[in-house]
């Protein structure tokens, strides 16, 4: 496995990495951040390997609230023409969305707490999904959502969004879901968003969102699989 130069845009100080950063520190990768909520400076795209957009409460659709937006879209777009793997995760998959030319805007509901996902058949023939499960539970927290870019494989759905992950290219990947969150993080996630756990079908409690941590470690071992095949793709 190479030694990577990986740069993290991060939107909001409870929204970091997760496990991730596990991952990086047993490989011996670099990390370094652009976090948009302090002073801030874009790295040189020819200095980094990969580029992961983490999380966030803001739309892609915020720029006259959080002007840097428009700079950090730019800057995805120009790792995407270098050919560098990116990940996006949750606000991070919309902004890679849009970036490739797809709208995003409101699901019908919102999405937050454990809920199932289902691979697509289209999924089926992706490498880094052979051994996921055609169904399991991951950690939602979003609004929006986003039409499949044009040139990408929707990789997988659930009952509430049909656009949950797409591959774009075959190193750029969008996930609407946290597979990275730990206990620490869902824990901060919570904390800084109770306002939205307003109850219905598909917004689950405080209280039912911590006490699934049975689901964590699979969904780490999910994300230590895809990081796996990333890092080894040539």
């Amino acid at each position: 496995m190479n030694t990577l130069s990986v740069h993290t845009f991060q939107h909001v100080p409870f929204e970091g990495l997760g496990c991730i950063e596990q991952w990086m520190q047993e490989h011996n990768h670099s990390l370094s951040y652009t976090r948009f909520y302090d002073d801030f400076i874009l790295p040189e795209v020819d200095s980094i390997d990969w580029l992961i957009v983490m999380g966030g409460p803001m739309s892609v659709n915020d720029e006259s609230v959080y002007p840097w937006l428009a700079e950090e879209k730019a800057f995805i777009r120009k790792a995407i023409d270098k050919g560098k793997t990116v990940i996006g995760i949750c606000l991070g998959s919309q902004l890679i969305a849009e970036v490739l030319g797809s709208k995003v805007y409101p699901n019908h509901l919102k999405e937050i707490g454990w809920f199932d996902i289902s691979l697509t058949e289209m999924a089926r023939g992706i490498p880094f999904l052979n051994k996921f499960e055609m169904q399991f539970p991951v950690f939602h927290w979003h609004g929006d959502t986003y039409d499949t870019p044009n040139g990408s494989t929707r990789l997988m759905s659930s009952a509430i969004c049909t656009n949950q992950a797409f591959l774009y290219n075959g190193n750029v990947l969008g996930l609407q879901f946290h597979l990275e969150v730990t206990g620490q993080s869902l824990q901060s996630m919570v904390d800084h968003g109770g306002d939205e756990l307003i109850a219905g079908n598909t917004i689950q409690s405080a209280g039912d969102i911590l006490d699934e941590t049975r689901y964590i470690a699979d969904n780490n071992d999910k994300m230590f699989q895809l990081l796996d095949y990333f890092s080894n793709k040539k």
